[in-house]
């Protein structure tokens, strides 16, 4: 029912949050407790941005490999990613942002996160249906696509 997401400990000079975050794992529960009955109850809510990164949290962990490691990092500082993916075998992981808009805009703590983790890639999932690039090699990822991305990263 919850999931614990554990912080990814790159730098140890960096001063990290160590706390996992937790997650509501069927976001139907979610908008129930929150007392949300249609789908227009949730665009306006608070919780969106939450329950959206939950739900793609929970998508990609369902399509991963087993040995992959699923972590978040987050430094007192303010860089955060929100999934950082360690593949077996392979140093930089995969770095990966969720932003419910359709322009997803990265915020300055993701390019922080960026510098800090140097990921092997890094992509921004949104609930859009176009894959276009940002800056610094880092392209926007519909949701749709994320299945598609973990198996190109498998062969």
């Amino acid at each position: 029912m919850i999931r614990q997401l554990h912080p990814f400990h790159s730098n140890l000079k960096k001063r990290l949050v160590k706390s996992p975050k937790i997650y509501l794992r069927d976001s139907g529960l979610l908008h129930s407790l929150l007392r949300l009955q249609q789908v227009e109850d949730l665009a306006g809510h608070p919780s969106l941005g939450a329950s959206w990164e939950g739900w793609v949290i929970e998508q990609t962990l369902a399509v991963i490999p087993a040995a992959w490691t699923p972590w978040f990092y987050r430094t007192s500082a303010g860089a955060e990613m929100d999934l950082v993916l360690q593949r077996p075998g392979q140093k930089p992981p995969l770095a990966l942002d969720v932003k419910y808009s359709l322009n997803p805009v990265p915020t300055k703590g993701f390019w922080s996160a960026l510098t800090d983790l140097s990921p092997a890639k890094a992509y921004v999932v949104y609930p859009g249906k176009e894959s276009y690039p940002l800056n610094g090699g880092v392209w926007t990822l519909p949701v749709s696509q994320l299945c598609d991305l973990i198996q190109s990263l498998e062969s």
